[in-house]
């Protein structure tokens, strides 16, 4: 019935009107029910349109005329800060595809059941219909300050809750803390490669980043000590958990060599704890821990950890720094939704939360062996230096000469989506990297996946 008024249809002229329902029964001898039922499914492809009162009429195809923007060009000027793309780890893939690229955990890494049940009692609950403070829940800051006194070492000044600013994800924490602590054109020492979050973060911000590398022991203290030196910087933003991209974990020396230099030149360490809960073979020791002076500013995040869609975060600062921070995220947003942050207290306090976080260690571990020996039996080209003890990625090191954009073209020609690692360097990038994620969807893939990958790299290095 619906192929046949489409052929009529195709030969009318637009606006024409239809036979009513009861000519068209008689017409084409069905009953009334086939005539509705084929007069909706064309109106859903948008060939008939139904006007009440008056009837049915062939759809009239009407013409946009293009918008013209162009006068934005002029009322918005140059922008103040450079232009950063959006990260590919930011991209949203089908599932037909190897998606090597996220920066996410797959969903069968979540507490899903302990997200949806909370959400459920938090909406229920005051949080839905009640304002916040703006520093936070204080439930859930006295739970923020907890989860850091309890790996605070022996000697030093724990964490007040009253030291806590809840925020709508760590993201927006960076932000703060580079508008606050340094502010635009002033020097912002960061490890290089770092979180491409926090180098687009320290752009819009206006301030001028100073790289200092990075390996897979942290960062290099002389060069550090030296960049504070001639920079007469007063930040340095550090990831000393599970490093997004390297996957690399400061030492204890480290931690203490780090603090060290930042105390000496009386500056803050930014510490980025994004990855605390993705331990694999070791734990999240956080220089915080052996801080008792302010010059620790530590971010906490639960976003990859809970959910995605419960945005929620803590920056713990002592002292007037503090005020500094609360005094902008009272600018950018007033407070954090109240239903989020119950909803990610109710997650975190339950006991099943504690054993999830043991079953993920097991999955993250599986995962990430799993893609390791795949590497390395199918696409022995992509050198993986350092095995990561924690968190969600791989970072390998390509041949010299490797052209990033070609082989990020083949891979997902072919079905596999890379990361090239260029954007996480805040300046020139040392050589061609990728950076791969080993928490993302249908690991029973990794094996393909890093086949399809050696075969774009022996082409693209022929």
């Amino acid at each position: 019935m619906a192929e046949r008024l489409r052929k009529w249809i195709a030969a009318a002229p637009p606006g024409s009107r239809l036979p009513s329902t009861r000519a068209l029964v008689a017409e084409y001898q069905v009953s009334p029910v086939t005539v509705q039922k084929a007069l909706r499914s064309l109106a859903g492809q948008g060939l008939i349109e139904s006007r009440p009162g008056i009837g049915t009429f062939v759809r009239e195809v009407r013409t946009a005329l293009p918008a013209d923007y162009g006068w934005q060009t002029a009322a918005l000027g140059s922008p103040h800060a450079s232009l950063r793309p959006v990260s590919t780890a930011m991209r949203t893939a089908s599932n037909d595809v190897i998606a090597f690229h996220s920066g996410y955990p797959d969903r069968e890494l979540l507490p899903d059941r302990l997200v949806r049940a909370a959400l459920t009692r938090a909406a229920r609950g005051d949080a839905a219909l009640s304002r916040p403070p703006a520093a936070g829940l204080p439930e859930l800051q006295s739970w923020f300050a907890q989860d850091l006194r309890s790996s605070t070492a022996a000697g030093a000044t724990p964490p007040a809750p009253g030291d806590v600013i809840v925020l709508p994800g760590s993201q927006s924490g960076l932000s703060s803390v580079f508008r606050a602590l340094a502010g635009s054109g002033q020097p912002v020492l960061m490890e290089s490669p770092t979180y491409w979050g926090a180098i687009l973060a320290a752009a819009q911000s206006g301030v001028q980043v100073v790289p200092v590398p990075s390996g897979p022991g942290g960062p290099d203290t002389e060069e550090l000590d030296r960049a504070f030196e001639e920079t007469g910087a007063r930040l340095f933003y550090a990831q000393p958990n599970y490093a997004n991209p390297t996957g690399a974990q400061w030492p204890a020396r480290g931690r203490e060599q780090v603090l060290d230099v930042v105390r000496a030149h009386g500056a803050f360490l930014v510490e980025d704890d994004w990855a605390h809960d993705f331990g694999i073979t070791t734990t999240a020791v956080p220089v915080a821990s052996g801080d008792s002076s302010g010059h620790v500013v530590y971010l906490r995040s639960l976003t990859k950890s809970v959910s995605p869609g419960i945005r929620v975060a803590a920056v713990i600062a002592r002292g007037p720094v503090r005020e500094r921070i609360l005094a902008d995220r009272g600018a950018e947003s007033m407070y954090v939704s109240g239903v989020l942050q119950a909803a990610a207290l109710d997650v975190v306090t339950q006991p099943a939360w504690q054993t999830h976080l043991r079953g993920l260690r097991h999955q993250l571990q599986t995962r990430r062996d799993l893609l390791v020996g795949s590497l390395r039996e199918y696409a022995p080209q992509a050198h993986i230096e350092h095995v990561p003890s924690g968190g969600l990625n791989l970072w390998a090191r390509l041949p010299d000469g490797t052209d990033l954009d070609r082989l990020a073209h083949d891979c997902e020609r072919a079905g596999v989506i890379i990361a090239p690692g260029t954007e996480w360097f805040p300046a020139e990038p040392t050589g061609p990297f990728i950076r791969l994620n080993y928490a993302g969807p249908n690991p029973g893939a990794f094996p393909e996946g890093a086949r399809l990958l050696g075969q774009a790299l022996e082409r693209n290095n022929r």
